[in-house]
């Protein structure tokens, strides 16, 4: 609630001061005299953009101050503000080169902080706020306070914006598997190249020696078979003459025991001799060089040059290649895995939305035709008894988890008010079919109907009866003060059916003093009151009928 308003040097204001009682607060004056000046001070308490053409002719800066009560200090907790006490003091300064600064309980805050405590502390509907009424995406709000199930509808968009999370967690996951799944292909066919050549550790090395016989086949058979030759067919061979040797030599051991270690070193002498003969001996038998051969050893040595430039600088890192590809592949398995769990989470969150959305759709159904007899019963009593007020809820979306792609935050449906204003006529939005008037005192209907805001709220109405006469103004006016009875409503108005019912009476008055224009604020009392209202009925000439008239109109009003 507010408490208290102070203004210094805002556009004709130089100075004022207002306490606000509790109740249905009303400020009158003429035309242009600086009403809504008020009212624009409090909206910079609120947040609202500050211009600095606010700031009065010839001064440094403009100051609007507020004293307001909460009915909790939580928000500001939240915020890590300063609390002394149920009240909180909130001060926004602008100055003439269009900076400016805002305080909450001393603590200088971000303007942008004040339009978070805003729906805390009060709202304004001036002159033209009703035609957000025009706007249908205002319309599902206002059916969603009047159901009560705000606080649904924010868990049920949380549980949105974890779902469409997680999905798009799924998409680039999918994504990532095409791409991995294009890239396991790659892996397999690379592994499975490796694996097929059939490579082992020291096979290149082989391969050129085998490569380097072959190119010398023929001298290196010449050059066998002459060696054999010489050490075992020809009549001088080296064995035939050793073997002559060792015949003599045992014959000296026999005389001479000196020559025996001669003979026990003969195994040795002629072992290797004797391998060697045969080796010699089928090695021309062995030594394959024929085309065909020559052509394996090369198709295999060009293999493996092929594969070292794909896969490494040779066969160890060729066969290592390929470990890393199937170590890979392996891996492949756990993104499908995951992919698996993701799939898994985002239908679950998608049968929870459903769920929770189907609930929310049967509570908006039943709570938009109790809104709509509640609305047409308060239009009743604002002199538009034949009205007829529909809440159309269209189906956006099938709950079915399997097809969430229309899914919105708030639900399956979008709401949008409809209205006949006259009978026989259709129903059509309100955009087609209300006038300034019809949709000023829809605005105040809804407001009775549908409020559920604090009772610590202030609701601020500027001129929100403009475009209705005298013979819907009583009408308007209890509802108003109806509303007071909730919450404090501070009302600008120009019509004295409505300033008749004030709690407390304020007059904002216009004067010239030497070359300078002052707006003044006065809190008006007993005969007071009852000349304003008199000059409400029938202007700058007060008689005596019409101040009779005013003061029976201000006690029947009390």
């Amino acid at each position: 609630m507010l408490k208290l308003l102070k203004i210094k040097n805002i556009a004709l204001i130089q100075e004022a001061e207002l306490e606000f009682a509790s109740g249905l607060n009303l400020l009158t004056g003429e035309t242009g005299a600086g009403k809504s000046i008020l009212v624009d001070a409090l909206g910079l308490l609120l947040g609202v953009r500050a211009h600095s053409d606010l700031v009065r002719t010839g001064e440094s800066q403009a100051v609007s101050e507020g004293v307001f009560a909460l009915a909790s200090s939580a928000v500001l907790e939240t915020h890590g503000l300063p609390v002394y006490g149920e009240e909180v003091v909130i001060r926004r300064e602008v100055s003439a080169g269009g900076r400016g600064r805002a305080t909450v309980n001393g603590a200088l805050v971000p303007v942008g902080l004040l339009r978070e405590l805003a729906p805390h502390l009060a709202t304004i509907h001036g002159q033209h706020d009703q035609h957000g009424l025009l706007d249908p995406l205002t319309h599902q709000g206002l059916l969603d306070r009047h159901a009560g199930v705000e606080a649904e509808v924010e868990a049920l968009r949380e549980r949105y914006r974890e779902l469409r999370l997680v999905e798009r967690e799924l998409d680039a996951l999918r994504r990532d598997r095409r791409e991995q799944e294009r890239r396991r292909e790659a892996l397999e066919y690379q592994a499975q190249e490796i694996e097929a050549a059939g490579l082992s550790t020291g096979e290149e090395e082989e391969l050129r020696t085998r490569k380097a016989l072959q190119a010398h086949a023929a001298q290196l058979e010449t050059l066998a078979a002459e060696a054999y030759d010489l050490l075992f067919e020809d009549d001088a061979a080296v064995l035939g003459r050793l073997g002559q040797v060792f015949r003599r030599v045992a014959q000296l051991a026999a005389l001479d025991p000196a020559f025996a270690p001669v003979l026990e070193a003969k195994a040795g002498l002629l072992g290797p001799l004797e391998d060697l003969s045969i080796q010699l001996r089928g090695y021309g038998a062995d030594l394959d060089a024929s085309p065909t051969q020559i052509d394996a050893v090369e198709a295999r040595l060009a293999l493996i040059e092929r594969l070292k430039r794909k896969y490494g600088d040779g066969i160890p890192q060729i066969l290592a290649f390929a470990s890393r590809c199937r170590e890979e592949l392996g891996g492949a398995a756990t993104l499908e895995e995951r992919e698996q769990q993701i799939a898994g989470r985002c239908l679950e969150l998608a049968q929870h939305y459903a769920v929770a959305a189907t609930a929310l759709s049967a509570k908006r159904r039943a709570a938009a035709r109790q809104l709509e007899s509640s609305v047409e019963a308060e239009l009743a009593t604002l002199a538009m008894a034949s009205a007829r007020f529909e809440v159309l809820l269209t189906t956006i979306a099938d709950p079915d988890p399997a097809h969430t792609e229309n899914w919105k935050g708030a639900g399956l449906e979008t709401a949008e008010f409809l209205l006949s204003a006259n009978p026989g006529e259709a129903v059509r939005p309100l955009a087609r079919v209300a006038s300034g008037g019809e949709l000023s005192r829809i605005l105040l209907a809804l407001k009775c109907v549908a409020s559920v805001d604090s009772d610590e709220l202030t609701l601020v109405f500027d001129e929100v009866d403009s475009g209705i006469g005298a013979s819907v103004a009583d009408a308007v006016g209890r509802q108003l003060k109806q509303l007071s009875r909730r919450q404090q409503v501070l009302c600008v108005t120009h019509l004295p059916q409505i300033a008749s019912l004030a709690d407390q009476h304020y007059c904002v008055a216009k004067r010239v003093t030497g070359s300078r224009t002052l707006t003044e604020v006065a809190v008006l009392e007993g005969e007071q009151r009852v000349d304003e209202v008199a000059r409400m009925l029938g202007g700058e000439t007060i008689t005596n009928t019409a101040r009779e008239h005013a003061r029976e109109m201000v006690r029947s009003g009390q």
